[in-house]
């Protein structure tokens, strides 16, 4: 568990630094990502790096790691703290929210939101378009 916590936590800083080579070097190449702002899932890093690439030309969000756990099954449960400001800095979002990693040979194949089906539509933190 120790050398997961520290890929999840390097990416959870890598995000937020908005190091996107960082993020991505510490995911399988066929990971699955949810994309929050858009709906659906990226898949592959290149879907992933194009996701991120559109959703911070307009918005700012930042997810903190409160809590990092390992479930039944070897799944890794963290509880976030997220914040989602439009580019002119107004909130839009702070709350926390529980994202679901599976591991493959200590990277990251996918990432699920708990509360966030895979639905076609965003999640609610991006529907307030800046």
């Amino acid at each position: 568990m120790a050398n997961t916590k520290a890929v999840i936590e390097q990416a959870y800083s890598a995000f937020n630094q908005r190091d996107i080579d960082g993020v991505l070097a510490l995911m399988t190449e066929d990971v699955t990502w949810p994309k929050a702002s858009e709906g659906g899932r990226a898949v592959g890093k290149e879907e992933i790096r194009a996701y991120w690439t559109r959703q911070w030309r307009e918005f700012d969000p930042h997810v903190e790691p409160l809590a990092i756990t390992t479930e039944d099954g070897g799944r890794i449960r963290v509880r976030v703290h997220q914040l989602v400001k439009n580019l002119a800095g107004e909130v839009l979002l702070d709350r926390e929210v529980f994202h679901l990693f599976t591991m493959n040979n200590g990277l990251i194949a996918a990432m699920e939101i708990e509360d966030q089906p895979d639905s076609a539509g965003p999640s609610p933190a991006f529907t307030h378009r800046s």
